[in-house]
């Protein structure tokens, strides 16, 4: 009997680049001896819902998506709800594609779908917000949209500088939260304009944001949240700060997380994944130890 496979796939994701490849990436699903069942999203939430309601019919040994980051965490987020808990491959087809560079996923999506069927099973942490999953960033602040909104080419060409700049930009509108921050023992009261808490090493398209040795497996996520600036020094010093990777300093805080809670005296919005996840006065996130099986590549990016 064949193994199944569904397979759910963003047909606007990246420009639409899947529609090139789509052919070329079922045959080769086909060719080894997978039943596929097939759908395209049409809407926020569908990817979610289909992988729920196909699991709760029948079991699928692969769930396979391709799209952008939001995809993949609708897919993880339908299994987190779902009893049979199927291992996922990602072939990215999106813009920024962070979570991709975790898994050393190639930009070629036929060779990416080769990763899936030869690749290694990883056993990955995931992220709940107020109840919601997430894959690897729940953000707030001035920096969360500018991070998606940099063309990649300047981020390619100017790396970390490229999302500072973004938000120099914005410098006019700069808001901060007042927000207290529980971690653990810890306990943070500061004017905010940016908070971030992670599990990838690449954020936005930018690597290093999150510090060195990053691991997505360890049961702890990393925590970035960065004091209103009172003055040109004080932006200068969150400058020079972010461009030497001290991430603990007068201006930013940096802490391992297991659990957090934070509570704002106004709704603050918060971006999960890089989608627009709610406004809310008090967040409450955990990290839920290697609780998907996601399938990674063995050893370097190929070309």
């Amino acid at each position: 009997m064949k193994k199944k496979l569904l397979f759910i796939y963003n047909p606007l994701a990246g420009k639409s680049k899947i529609k090139n490849w789509l052919s070329s990436i079922v045959e080769y699903f086909v060719k080894s001896e997978y039943e596929i069942v097939i759908y395209a999203t049409a809407g926020r939430k569908d990817a979610k819902n289909i992988v729920m309601e196909c699991l709760k019919r029948e079991k699928y040994e692969l769930v396979v998506c391709s799209g952008g980051d939001g995809t993949l965490n609708e897919v993880i987020s339908g299994i987190m709800h779902s009893t049979r808990k199927a291992r996922i491959g990602y072939i990215p087809s999106g813009t920024t594609n962070d979570f991709a560079y975790n898994l050393k996923l190639p930009k070629n999506l036929l060779k990416a779908a080769k990763v899936v069927l030869n690749g290694e099973a990883f056993p990955c942490d995931v992220g709940v917000i107020n109840g919601e999953y997430f894959t690897y960033t729940a953000a707030f602040g001035l920096f969360t949209d500018a991070s998606y909104e940099t063309p990649q080419t300047t981020k390619n060409m100017l790396g970390k500088l490229a999302y500072i700049l973004e938000g120099v930009k914005r410098l006019p509108n700069w808001k901060s939260y007042h927000m207290e921050i529980t971690c653990g023992d810890r306990v943070i009261s500061d004017n905010f304009i940016y908070g971030m808490v992670a599990n990838s090493i690449s954020v936005g398209g930018i690597k290093g944001l999150t510090g060195k040795d990053v691991l997505l497996d360890d049961g702890q996520f990393e925590g970035i949240f960065i004091k209103m600036p009172q003055n040109v020094l004080d932006f200068q010093g969150i400058i020079n700060d972010l461009l030497t990777g001290n991430l603990n300093s007068d201006h930013i805080f940096s802490l391992p997380v297991k659990e957090i809670v934070m509570t704002s005296e106004e709704p603050v919005p918060w971006s999960i994944d890089g989608e627009f996840g709610g406004e809310f006065k008090t967040v409450e996130i955990a990290n839920l130890k290697q609780a998907v099986t996601i399938i990674r590549n063995k050893g370097e990016i190929p070309a």
